[in-house]
């Protein structure tokens, strides 16, 4: 296998440094300090056509592959977390969910938009009392006539205030357990819908991240995505999209901890000597390098099976199993060559550390991926075929075959 880039994956590579180095960099100390999400960003993004990365030319976005949405991630991560979350959760959680799981009318009216920049998507499944237990969670979807009437509470929502749609999953059979969970398009607009920004977060400060409220919130029918009984399936497999992104975004959180530590080792001279001169601090850099390069490769192999419409649950959970954890290593090496500098502001890595922390935690905790590694590795586990599967890249082979 051959992981090296392709031309215009290289000019994408460059195009989002440039941007991020223009309009990310030069404030997000500011925005991280005053817990601002810089909603213009996503246009921006959009200006670019980077918010249909990974969707099809046919339904508003720019068609290329799995493994170019990947070089973004890690690039707008480099950035900072937050607004590769963004595009984590609007293109990897619900842009993709729809393209596999939605029927044309849907992606018409809800992807097509999306995938443009002209409206944001945001996923709601997570609740106070589920954890990684989804069919624990507890909002409800009765089926009144030709409409849905919804009624829970969802928390730790990325783009909570800013997305215009929302997959929210709720049981619409109490009795069937993880097998009553069905998944519905909602819309901002839609009456008994609110949210609220959850404030003073450990990191990603800089983005947008709270609670979805659902009174009496009625949905049209056909705004089931899938059908009844589906939504744990589909959100399964909007978490291998979402886990994917989320590797490919540790990685350019260990690539800026490596440039950071690189500039700092030229910089300051102890004894007379370069601080990076001294084996240990070696020792620190070779890891963060050799880290990176395993991390992408492996994150590119996922995004490969992708591209070839093949399943990759477990080599997306390996990635982001890796990939998160040797983001956490390198933040932590980063604030030991910057010394008493981690305690300020002065030098980036007190946030890469602090940002570190959350993508080990969603998209199910590094526990539950170690889990997850241990019963493919026994034989415990193994992928079903599912229903609806990720249209393959060339998109346009794929779904000329698909009709």
């Amino acid at each position: 296998m051959n992981f090296s880039l392709t031309e215009e994956q290289e000019s994408v590579r460059k195009m989002v440094r440039k941007f991020v180095d223009r309009e990310i960099i030069p404030s997000i100390q500011e925005w991280d300090e005053k817990g601002h999400f810089e909603r213009g960003i996503l246009k921006r993004l959009s200006n670019l056509e980077l918010m249909g990365v990974g969707i099809p030319e046919k339904y508003g976005g720019v068609g290329m592959d799995y493994n170019t949405l990947a070089i973004v991630c890690d690039e707008l991560e480099r950035g900072d977390t937050a607004f590769r979350t963004a595009l984590s959760v609007h293109t990897g959680l619900n842009s993709m969910t729809i393209l596999q799981w939605g029927n044309e009318s849907q992606k018409e009216k809800y992807l097509v938009p999306q995938a443009r920049g002209q409206k944001i998507g945001a996923f709601g499944l997570t609740e106070p009392n589920t954890g990684s237990d989804v069919a624990a969670l507890q909002t409800t979807a009765r089926r009144e006539g030709n409409k849905y009437v919804l009624n829970g509470y969802k928390t730790w929502i990325s783009l909570c205030d800013v997305a215009d749609h929302f997959l929210i999953f709720a049981k619409t059979d109490n009795d069937k357990n993880h097998h009553g969970i069905s998944c519905f398009i909602v819309e901002r607009t839609f009456p008994g819908l609110t949210t609220k920004a959850i404030k003073g977060n450990l990191g990603i400060r800089a983005g947008n991240t709270g609670e979805v409220f659902l009174e009496e919130v009625h949905v049209p029918a056909e705004n089931l995505l899938g059908e009844e009984g589906e939504g744990l399936k589909i959100a399964m497999s909007a978490l291998d999209h979402g886990s994917f992104t989320v590797a490919a975004g540790a990685c350019g959180l260990i690539n800026a901890c490596l440039e950071e530590s690189i500039k700092y080792c030229h910089e300051l001279k102890t004894f007379g000597k370069e601080i990076g001169k001294p084996q240990l601090v070696q020792q620190m850099i070779a890891k963060m390098s050799a880290n990176l390069e395993i991390s992408r490769q492996i994150v590119y192999r996922a995004g490969s099976l992708k591209n070839e419409g093949e399943q990759n649950t477990h080599e997306t959970s390996i990635a982001k199993w890796f990939a998160c954890d040797a983001a956490i290593e390198a933040a932590n090496d980063a604030i030991q060559i910057h010394r008493a500098y981690e305690y300020s502001n002065e030098y980036s890595v007190e946030r890469f550390l602090r940002n570190a922390k959350a993508p080990d935690i969603y998209e199910a905790t590094r526990e539950i991926h170690t889990i997850t590694e241990a019963e493919y590795t026994l034989g415990y586990r193994e992928d079903k075929p599912i229903s609806k599967k990720l249209p393959s890249w060339p998109f346009v082979e794929s779904l000329e075959t698909s009709k």
